[in-house]
């Protein structure tokens, strides 16, 4: 007999953490974890477009990475947990910028700032920039309101928004999409 995927435990807007603590959904913690998990599924969405093997490598860690961050958000950190969390480590990060190295050592120098667009592999690219940013504040968020969120999480997330714009531009490139400049219009005042 399978499990069933319903629970109907959290009907009552609560959910419990890992470590057995119940908080309501609405609860910064959750909408962290609940933008990592967004992120995760962008990363996918990225990885299924953009058909590269070697990108799509390395989106699978970065995926890997995102479930270790989940957890360790999902986790109530005055409680002890029963069973061992992944880590994140800084070589983790280190990975991210070696792969944003490798990319731009085929990219032109930026001058102009871009629009997002041209395919839609770069358009889901830097939709997934957007939700990565987002829940990199959601953790600075939980840190300025005193809740315990592993520093190294903020600097990878951070990271890895950076990885995602270089990858939007790199997918560009190998898709030989040209990128749209963004020109402002500036009005004359009389």
């Amino acid at each position: 007999m399978a499990l069933k995927i319903y629970t109907k435990t959290g009907d009552l807007g609560k959910t419990t953490l890992i470590g057995g603590t119940k908080v309501p959904k609405s609860h910064i913690r959750i909408d962290s974890y609940g933008t990592v998990d967004e992120l995760n599924a962008y990363i996918g969405l990225v990885s299924d477009y953009f058909e590269d093997e070697k990108s799509g490598v390395v989106l699978k860690e970065i995926q890997d990475r995102l479930f270790t961050i989940g957890s360790s958000l999902a986790c109530d950190p005055e409680a002890e947990p029963t069973m061992k969390i992944p880590d994140l480590v800084d070589a983790d990060v280190l990975f991210l910028e070696n792969e944003i190295d490798k990319m731009n050592e085929v990219l032109l120098p930026m001058k102009n700032f871009i629009l997002p667009g041209g395919h839609i592999a770069v358009s889901t690219a830097h939709v997934a920039r957007c939700v990565c940013r987002r829940a990199e504040r959601c953790c600075v968020n939980m840190q300025e309101n005193n809740l315990f969120v592993e520093p190294l999480v903020i600097k990878y997330l951070n990271r890895l928004g950076d990885y995602i714009f270089v990858l939007s531009r790199y997918i560009g490139h190998v898709l030989n999409i040209q990128e749209v400049k963004w020109m402002p219009r500036i009005s004359k005042k009389i």
